[in-house]
């Protein structure tokens, strides 16, 4: 009789399947279904970022006359078994919808060309499944009783200042993809976000929409220089965490992740996480550009470098880069050292202004660590010859670029075509960093014995200005004297 028949599980997927299942039965799903409070929904005023995405929307409206544009969030990305890394949606999404870590995994943005001209924007999401749905209490995805509560339709449409619809009218507001009379695809997707989403559009046309948008962002608004300057205090005040935990991380055998940890609380307490992963480098892990296994001590006499990024809600983050003294005070060696990183790092800075051409800041830099390094007697020929492009026998002390884009990602507006970023000209609104250094690996027999397995980085965020730079991050001491000072202070 059915009265006594066992419940049965809902469907699960392979992954589930040896794990508890969700009661299926009939009088289950009767009763869950009933009885819970009235849930009026807020639907908030636009959130700060609005103006300047409906802003952002429009200059992309501008250069895709006639085309649909679309340009998906993405999905989650599997860290193991049925288990996903933290949602982090697309950078070109955030940036046209203002959606930052609250987003919705799956949302996609469609710029709709309209016949009087321009485009309607419209926004699709999976909404939250009602009380009376299996996917309430069923669904780990999505159901509010596994995730918590999702922003509905109206909630959405009023905080971003967008039009929303349901993802799952999404396919049917898509028409099948076909050509012009010009002979183009009337659809462009940002396919790097969701390749498949919708098949048929034209790979060249997709590779040129990623491209503009990351040449759009190069130029940050007033929204995005406050967002950069938050999070460039957040990262401060991340730094000065991890110099007051120094006696702890330093009595750690692998104190490099005690030094990670004290950083990432600080990310979780002030922003959304941090914007890559911690570089938490003592004694020669510094020589290795981007450690991040993080699994050595933080032992007195060495330096330790940390590079280490606040990203804000917004996901716009910062990237700094500071070397200390474990204990609190440079040797003479290291000194010297630190002291020509900075001299470098002054030196680009300096050069800082609109009309300036982009890897003209390496250029400079460059000559200061050819100079100092020939004057050590590190290099088999004069510092001039060093900087020539058929030898740069200084580069084996660093190896790096001095500078790249920052804002949404660390590494921003990669797409960029070189001469708009690399042979690009500076313009006032945009962010990026200067970070020479010198690295010297503990076995490399060129430089003296007392060099080896010393790495120093310094690396702050610049904004250009209408007459010159702003470095955001100048508020984090600098020089070798103010780091000693900056140690004693926050340890005392």
């Amino acid at each position: 009789m059915a009265e006594s028949q066992a419940e049965t599980p809902t469907e699960t997927s392979p992954a589930e399947s040896n794990r508890s299942t969700t009661p299926g039965s009939d009088r289950f799903r009767d009763f869950i279904a009933g009885q819970w409070a009235e849930r009026t929904d807020v639907v908030p005023a636009p959130r700060a970022q609005a103006p300047f995405a409906a802003a952002r929307r429009r200059r992309l409206s501008n250069a895709y006359a006639g085309r649909r544009v679309v340009v998906p969030a993405g999905s989650p990305k599997q860290r193991s078994n049925d288990t996903d890394y933290a949602f982090r949606a697309h950078s070109a999404f955030t940036w046209l919808t203002g959606w930052g870590s609250d987003s919705e995994p799956g949302a996609v943005l469609v710029l709709e060309p309209r016949a009087e001209g321009g485009h309607e924007a419209t926004l699709y999401f999976r909404e939250r499944a009602g009380r009376d749905s299996d996917e309430f209490y069923a669904n780990s995805e999505i159901g509010e009783f596994w995730i918590g509560a999702r922003p509905s339709l109206a909630q959405v449409a009023g905080d971003l200042g967008l039009t929303t619809r349901a993802l799952a009218e999404f396919a049917s507001a898509i028409p099948a993809v076909d050509e012009d009379d010009d002979g183009r695809c009337d659809t462009v997707l940002l396919r790097e976000a969701a390749p498949e989403l919708v098949p048929g559009t034209d790979a060249d046309a997709d590779a040129g929409l990623a491209r503009d948008l990351s040449e759009y962002r190069l130029v940050k608004d007033e929204f995005e220089i406050g967002e950069m300057r938050l999070a460039v205090a957040a990262t401060a005040r991340g730094f000065d965490d991890v110099i007051r935990d120094l006696p702890r991380s330093s009595a750690h055998p692998r104190g490099e992740r005690l030094v990670e940890g004290v950083f990432y609380t600080r990310a979780r307490e002030d922003g959304n996480a941090v914007g890559y992963d911690t570089i938490a480098a003592s004694g020669p892990h510094a020589c290795i550009l981007h450690w991040t296994t993080n699994d050595g001590p933080v032992a007195p006499g060495d330096l330790m470098l940390l590079d280490a990024g606040v990203e804000l809600d917004s996901l716009y983050t910062a990237d700094i880069t500071r070397t200390l003294p474990v204990n609190g005070t440079f040797s003479a060696v290291q000194r010297q050292i630190y002291e020509v990183v900075r001299e470098a790092a002054d030196a680009a800075f300096a050069v800082v202004r609109p009309g300036v051409i982009f890897r003209d800041l390496h250029q400079t830099a460059m000559a200061v660590i050819a100079r100092r390094t020939a004057e050590w007697g590190l290099l088999p020929v004069s510092a001039e010859h060093a900087l020539e492009a058929d030898n740069q026998q200084h580069r084996r002390y660093m190896v790096h670029g001095t500078s790249h884009h920052l804002g949404l990602d660390v590494h921003d507006c990669a797409a960029a075509r070189r001469e708009m970023y690399l042979d690009g000209v500076l313009e006032a609104g945009m962010v990026f960093t200067i970070e020479p250094g010198l690295y010297f690996q503990p076995d490399d027999l060129t430089v003296p014995e007392a060099f080896r397995g010393i790495g120093v980085r310094i690396e702050d965020n610049i904004l250009v200005t209408p007459s010159g730079g702003e470095n955001l991050s100048v508020g984090i001491p600098r020089s070798a004297d103010d780091v000693e000072a900056w140690i004693a202070r926050i340890q005392s």
